[in-house]
């Protein structure tokens, strides 16, 4: 998760509907965090549950200033997972899971505002 985007940011390029769908959005739920104290800004290490098809991801966020390890277990998040794998210290990140800063550049998860199944994909 990178704070690099506001909402002040401008738009991206245009790009083709084809282009969209190469990145595979879905839904899961975080079934593990740990404090990630090796980690140049402060993160957590996160694992979730993307259901059997696609098993449990791992990912490193920084989003320790608004969330506590307890507010994250058991929380729907959306997540990229079709990027390549990224060392982060001595973890690998498999996924990112997505959020937007708010107004204090905290950033705030993104997810569904009712359940749905684990592995959904945006649609």
């Amino acid at each position: 998760m990178h704070k690099t985007q506001t909402a002040n940011t401008p738009a991206a390029d245009n790009i083709d509907f084809v282009d969209f769908l190469k990145v595979d959005i879905r839904i899961g739920t975080v079934v593990r965090a740990e404090e990630f104290p090796q980690a140049r800004k402060p993160a957590y290490k996160l694992w979730v549950d993307f259901g059997d098809n696609i098993g449990v991801k791992k990912s490193s966020a920084q989003i320790t200033d608004r969330y506590s390890l307890d507010d994250l277990l058991n929380r729907k998040v959306a997540a990229v997972i079709n990027f390549p794998p990224r060392q982060i210290g001595p973890f690998m990140s498999e996924i990112l899971v997505l959020g937007f800063p708010n107004e204090n550049d905290e950033i705030v998860l993104f997810a569904p505002d009712s359940n749905v199944p684990n592995g959904s994909r945006l649609a």
